[in-house]
């Protein structure tokens, strides 16, 4: 079965910038009715939170922060099955874009979790700042006009400064591929991701999947102080929203840069 997953995945149509690792995937999962909410900030806001030999990777000049909720199902490493109340739990993430030589992908301030044996394995294995929350998220019925996803996540990671998000958000307008160049594109096809280790050793993990189906998004913040035990103060402007029912993931294992 996880063969013709592999296959599945790695003959599709991509807009990743450069080829698959001639390794084989290690994990894979699904991603379902995911937020996309970003705010323009300033690059100095991130500098001193990002190693260096990482370069913060702008558009229009702007720095771009994004807080983005979701629900994963189907968690699990190659040749293993999903398992139930393991591999299907709700997330939130809080990242910027940056790049190497060249090569564009994600950094990870935080990723919450209600799955304490995902959160640590993920700390472990990839270096990846993963902290326990209680994360509720209930959709009211098949997504369309009027309907919206009920999402809380409040962080409890021990040791931790506390960090809360709460939104309802639904999907408008009809799904889309993003342009080549568009900043829907810059915010969104990042086929890696950057994580370093206690000694800022950086490390790169490699992702594959289908290009995004987006869709405007409509988003009640009721609270998000996401940022701020980061130090970054959101704008007051009203952030960029987007929406995306589902995509099916690989993921690599990380390697030194």
């Amino acid at each position: 079965m996880c063969d013709i997953i592999s296959s599945t995945f790695t003959k599709r149509h991509s807009d990743r910038a450069w080829p698959l690792p001639a390794t084989k995937w290690s994990m894979r999962m699904n991603w379902h009715d995911l937020l996309f909410a970003h705010w323009r900030v300033e690059v100095s806001a991130l500098r001193g939170l990002i190693p260096p030999g990482l370069d913060i990777d702008t558009y229009d000049g702007s720095a771009w922060i994004g807080i983005v909720p979701f629900r994963m199902t189907g968690v699990a490493p190659r040749h293993l099955p999903s398992l139930p109340f393991i591999s299907s739990f709700p997330e939130l993430n809080v990242r910027t874009y940056v790049s190497i030589d060249g090569k564009p992908g994600v950094w990870f301030f935080c990723l919450e979790a209600s799955n304490r044996i995902a959160v640590r394995a993920a700390r472990k294995l990839f270096y990846l700042p993963y902290m326990d929350a209680k994360i509720e998220m209930r959709n009211h019925g098949e997504l369309g006009v009027g309907k919206w996803i009920e999402y809380s996540s409040n962080r409890t990671h021990r040791g931790e400064q506390a960090a809360k998000f709460e939104a309802d958000y639904r999907p408008i307008g009809p799904a889309f591929q993003p342009d080549p160049g568009s900043l829907e594109q810059f915010l969104t096809s990042r086929y890696c991701l950057y994580t370093a280790n206690a000694n800022n050793e950086i490390f790169r993990g490699e992702i594959d999947h289908d290009p995004w189906e987006l869709r405007e998004a409509q988003a009640i913040i009721k609270e998000n102080t996401m940022t701020e035990w980061l130090g970054i103060d959101l704008p007051d402007e009203p952030p960029l929203l987007h929406y995306a029912k589902r995509t099916d993931a690989l993921a690599w294992t990380i390697k030194r840069t």
